[in-house]
């Protein structure tokens, strides 16, 4: 199982980072995790176009993981000779916002379906709206959720995907829970947002230092990767950016809490395991 990871701080804009996604080849299904700012050109830089996706999963509703929403679904549709609904499993109000999506493209997709013989139908998609459970299993993958607490945003959940005997869990945005750590136990990999507490507490803006609140720091997402006892610790979505030359710095933190492998997720990061 790859892991390509294409994700980025949520402020400010870098122009050197998308938004937060993370994409998981399992076997012959590629699945995106979230879609924040870019993630279709890191998609297509890791080699998978949008009619190749066989799902997208959200692991919530913040506007800087789904600011591609939008882009997902319109490039899918067009750029798909055989169309198939699009499943979009994530918490529940995933519905409402992709209704919500559709409805502000309407004028696009009349135009398309006006323009081309071939688009007769309007983009097809398939929403699943959970907080736990499996999700998914077919063709040797399988998909759980589990709920992750990113209060106030709520609800919130993880994702687990196994293909074969191999496992990743993919976080999203959360402070540690015991509903994590029993969704990421045993698993190969864990992919972890993650902020430097200490360096967000210099900045003199409350509203940066808002965040605080319900994001882990690189320490508690080790510490979660240790207790769940994954072999893999993935550090993405890190606010501040890494700066060059502070690598060092970050897996350091990690590994006051964690012993197993810890990887940065610099946009196009591969990581296979298994």
């Amino acid at each position: 199982m790859d892991d390509s990871n294409i994700m980025g701080a949520t402020l400010p804009v870098d122009a050197n980072r998308a938004g937060p996604s993370t994409l998981v080849k399992a076997g012959d299904s590629p699945l995106l995790v979230d879609c924040g700012r870019g993630a279709l050109m890191r998609a297509a830089a890791a080699g998978v176009g949008a009619a190749n996706l066989t799902a997208l999963l959200l692991t919530h509703l913040h506007s800087d993981h789904i600011t591609d929403l939008s882009d997902v679904i319109t490039t899918r549709w067009v750029t798909t000779f055989m169309p198939t609904p699009l499943p979009i499993i994530g918490p529940p109000g995933t519905k409402a916002v992709v209704e919500a999506t559709l409805a502000a493209l309407a004028p696009d997709i009349s135009y398309r379906i006006a323009h081309h013989a071939d688009i007769t139908e309007p983009p097809s998609v398939q929403v699943h709206e959970y907080t736990e459970g499996q999700v998914w299993d077919g063709d040797e993958v399988r998909i759980a959720v589990a709920p992750t607490d990113h209060r106030p945003v709520e609800p919130t959940i993880a994702f687990r995907v196994e293909y074969e005997s191999n496992s990743v869990v993919l976080a999203g945005d959360t402070v540690p829970c015991a509903t994590l750590d029993q969704l990421a136990r045993g698993a190969d990999a864990l992919v972890h947002t993650v902020i430097r507490k200490d360096l967000v507490a210099l900045v003199p803006r409350q509203r940066l230092k808002d965040i605080l609140d319900y994001h882990s720091s690189v320490e508690q997402a080790a510490a979660t990767a240790a207790r769940a006892g994954v072999n893999t610790l993935v550090l993405t979505h890190y606010v501040p950016p890494l700066a060059p030359g502070e690598e060092d710095q970050w897996r350091a933190l990690a590994a006051n809490e964690f012993r197993g492998r810890v990887e940065l997720g610099d946009d196009l990061l591969r990581v296979t395991i298994g």
